[in-house]
């Protein structure tokens, strides 16, 4: 996961879980609310359920929030063309030493190939990257072919929320405050529509993951 903009927040408790490959980390939310992040699950090797949703994967394929870099290295292994991107370094560094391309530049910058990309990922919650959906989706069907794929996991509930978060530790430890939303999957089909995106599949894993592939319209 990653945010919009690079920040203190990414490159400290994060950083240094993606750096260790464990961590317990949580986003605090301004209500005091916590939303777990999965950070053993995202350092392991892509598992069954990846591999299941990067078979969709179509063309060369861009990783927004590529975190450690797990799906980047299975893509990879695979020969298919690939590249992560993050603003966190710590994850750049992990996905090149998994064997993967990956650059440190937000979605929101400036991306090589725009408009060429056969497949975008959203996964591990990134639709919630600059807390804003419908920019965010706006901004990949700027960066995805006409015809192509924007693969994307939604939570489990069927929310539509806006947040400012922090990481934390559960120990004192937390950083600074940055935009992050949670999206089920029936927002993210209504969002989904209003910014040139058509809804070709959805599926729920036996482990309770939710996710949605999104064709760009023509």
């Amino acid at each position: 996961m990653t945010g919009a903009r690079a920040g203190s927040w990414s490159d400290d408790l994060y950083g240094a879980a993606l750096t260790t490959g464990r961590g317990r980390l949580f986003l605090r939310v301004t209500n005091g609310r916590l939303l777990r992040m999965d950070i053993d699950r995202w350092c392991a090797r892509a598992d069954a359920c990846d591999l299941a949703v990067l078979r969709r994967c179509d063309g060369p394929v861009l990783d927004i929030g590529c975190g450690a870099g797990r799906l980047v290295e299975a893509l990879s292994r695979r020969g298919q063309r690939v590249l992560g991107i993050d603003v966190c370094s710590a994850a750049v560094v992990s996905t090149l030493q998994r064997g993967g391309p990956a650059r440190r530049v937000s979605v929101f910058d400036a991306l090589p190939e725009e408009g060429m990309w056969g497949t975008a990922l959203l996964l591990d919650g990134n639709i919630g990257i600059g807390g804003d959906p419908t920019a965010l989706l706006g901004r990949t069907r700027q960066v995805v072919r006409p015809g192509g794929l924007l693969l994307v996991e939604t939570a489990d509930t069927d929310a539509d929320a806006r947040y400012r978060v922090r990481i934390d530790d559960g120990l004192g430890n937390r950083g600074a405050l940055f935009p992050w939303a949670v999206v089920g999957r029936r927002a993210l089909h209504g969002h989904a529509v209003a910014r040139g995106w058509r809804v070709t599949e959805c599926w729920t894993t036996s482990r309770g993951r939710h996710f949605s592939v999104l064709t760009a319209q023509t």
